[in-house]
Formats: C-alpha cells, sequence, structure tokens
C-alpha cells in the first residue's frame, strides 16, 4: 500500500502530512440509482458520507463506504455477465437450429428441382 508524504515548511513552522492510499485505483461509474439497483442503499450512505464531510472524504472518512461500493459494484457485474452469457446461449441455439432448417429447406428443393 503506497505511502505518500509531503512535508510544507513555511518560515519557522513546518507541517508533515500524509496520504495513504486505500482500495481501488480506478474510479467508480457514475453513481446513479437507477443504474445500479443492487447497490443503492450503499450509494446512498456514500454520497451522504460525502456531504457531511467535504474535507474528511480527502482523508479516509469515507473509504470504508468505497470498499464496499466496489465490492458491490463487482457483485453486480457477475450478475449482469451471467444474465448476459445465458441470453447469449439461447440467441446460439436459435441461430443454429434456424440455420439447421434453412439448410434442410435448401437440400429440399434442390431435390424438388432435379
Amino acid at each position: 500500500m503506497p505511502v505518500i508524504s509531503i512535508q510544507f515548511r513555511h518560515q519557522q513552522s513546518s507541517v508533515l502530512v500524509r496520504f495513504e492510499y486505500v482500495g481501488n485505483k480506478k474510479m467508480h461509474p457514475p453513481l446513479t440509482i437507477h443504474r445500479h439497483p443492487m447497490c443503492a442503499e450503499i450509494i446512498e450512505l456514500f454520497q451522504k458520507c460525502h456531504t457531511e464531510h467535504p474535507i474528511g472524504k480527502f482523508f479516509g472518512d469515507c473509504t470504508d463506504l468505497k470498499i464496499k461500493l466496489d465490492k458491490c459494484f463487482r457483485q453486480e457485474k457477475a450478475v449482469k455477465r451471467k444474465a448476459n452469457f445465458e441470453e447469449s446461449k439461447k440467441l446460439k441455439e436459435r441461430l443454429q437450429a434456424y440455420r439447421k432448417e434453412n439448410a434442410e429447406n435448401r437440400t429440399e428443393n434442390n431435390f424438388v428441382q432435379a
């Protein structure tokens, strides 16, 4: 886990600030509840945390909720991926049946013409 230390000096006083990075490096997608119904409760809590801690959010006050939100988005994506895979299997089966039916019709038409 990377730690960034920055030291500010102004005349006789100095301030040391440490930033610790925790969590995912990527930003989250837009937090619209209608697009993420599985994560609606966590999104609301996360947005509430950001409004209640306008400065603290930069220092980790909302990090726990961010981690929960990332996990929820991953779970949501896995569910969608599985549903899409099942849908694609159904479409492939329909396409194969259609191709097989057309191939049979072509061979029958060829025999009738001959």
